[in-house]
């Protein structure tokens, strides 16, 4: 009989005891390598936010603040941009398309995003993966509108249903546009990403709602049966709009491009305009999060930590009462090396046994919270098998555990030498 057989024997004599340690290394191991794969992937989908986009131009502000406000939507622009210069920088001979963005708007604390038709065409995420619609198309009039992924599950809303646009970003709106209710033309595919909780409506939408003059609004209320049966101009001449993204047609124009942005007024219209590279402010933004990411690395190896100590503690608690049950092995023509081995082989087996089983917790847990972590936080957890990294963690474990049993091995080698590890009967 191996020692490995010996030592599953000797465990299934103590089945109490060896399933609270088996749990309590499972539970450690699925939070370790939960950590790792939400702290992995979520820098992933970070990084994979906005991609193919060369330069994102706004109001003078922090590059971060930029950032995060045009793909993000978290804060807001300290100040606009005028359309003058938005023409300007996209008649630049090095740009291939351009897409002005419009915020400030809301509906039921989601952000509302005013944009042109080309955003469809141009925006990607990921590795350059293109916006794909899920129902319906991009708007073609003016009164449409097109919702992200988690918009449409969580509000129930279905293709022509009537959306109403309130002014003032996230929770706290100052007034409803009620008197210019959307239609809901398309609804796009997840992402991953912010634009799963962003709607998405005509730039000319937006300048219309916010334009306060009275003929303006008698106008629209004259022509609203027009505007909602012929195509229209989507784009029209706002004075001013929040934010925008450039496509240049070659990338080596890049930085020339955002300099002359930064520092030429006549390119700018005299404006403080701040051009930023995507990818570059991305890197420096999570940066700024390392902190939190190494700290959820600390909590997830203190918790490993704790799940080995408990079992040495389960060890070591049962070494006294087995001394018997080790004398009689010893009587029996084991050596003292022996006895240690199979207090060692005991502690592998169980940090294996619970390394497997938190595997198989880790992937029951990621199976029934995925949709609900992608609808809450927009994270997307790709379900895979292990990484190189995580089974690193996992071979770490494994000779932690090894480790933590030579402690009772030394002690059960010290028994079987002295004069108390006779038989007593």
């Amino acid at each position: 009989m191996n020692m490995f057989t010996l030592a599953k024997k000797s465990l299934l004599n103590r089945k109490s005891t060896v399933l609270l340690t088996l749990l309590t290394i499972a539970v450690s191991v699925m939070l370790l390598l939960g950590v790792e794969r939400i702290r992995t992937q979520a820098k992933a989908s970070f990084a994979n936010t906005i991609s193919g986009t060369d330069l994102i131009v706004g109001a003078r502000t922090g590059s971060i603040n930029l950032l995060l406000y045009s793909v993000f939507r978290i804060g807001h622009a300290t100040h606009n941009v005028s359309w003058q210069s938005y023409e300007n920088i996209k008649k630049h001979s090095t740009v291939k398309w351009a897409i002005p963005l419009s915020l400030g708007d809301s509906h039921k604390g989601f952000p509302v995003l005013g944009t042109t038709p080309d955003y469809f065409k141009h925006y990607k995420f990921a590795k350059k993966q293109p916006l794909a619609f899920a129902q319906g198309h991009a708007f073609k009039k003016q009164f449409d509108i097109v919702l992200g992924a988690s918009i449409a599950k969580k509000l129930g809303y279905k293709l022509n249903d009537e959306v109403v646009v309130s002014h003032g970003a996230g929770n706290t709106s100052f007034h409803h546009h009620d008197e210019h209710p959307f239609t809901v033309v398309g609804i796009l595919k997840p992402t991953g990403t912010p634009l799963d909780k962003t709607l998405h409506l005509p730039l000319i939408a937006i300048d219309k709602m916010h334009d306060s003059g009275a003929h303006a609004q008698v106008h629209e209320h004259e022509h609203d049966h027009e505007h909602h049966n012929h195509d229209i101009d989507l784009i029209g001449e706002p004075k001013q709009i929040t934010a925008f993204l450039l496509g240049l047609k070659s990338r080596i124009g890049v930085l020339t491009l955002q300099r002359s942005i930064n520092t030429d007024e006549k390119l700018t219209n005299n404006e403080a305009l701040l051009a930023i590279i995507p990818g570059l402010t991305l890197r420096q933004l999570w940066e700024m999060l390392s902190m939190v990411e190494q700290v959820l690395l600390v909590i997830s190896g203190f918790v490993v930590v704790s799940g080995l100590l408990g079992m040495l503690t389960s060890l070591l608690t049962s070494l006294n009462q087995r001394r018997r049950e080790l004398a009689i092995l010893r009587s029996l023509g084991a050596r003292p090396w022996q006895i240690g081995m199979l207090l060692v082989s005991e502690s592998v087996l169980l940090t294996a046994t619970g390394c497997i089983i938190g595997i198989g917790l880790l992937y029951a847990v990621q199976l029934t919270t995925a949709t609900q972590l992608q609808e809450t936080s927009g994270l997307q957890l790709s379900f895979t098998w292990l990484t190189q990294h995580e089974m690193l963690l996992i071979a770490g474990v494994l000779l932690s555990g090894l480790l933590v049993g030579l402690i009772p091995a030394w002690r059960a080698y010290k028994y079987s030498l002295s004069d108390g590890m006779s038989i007593r009967v």
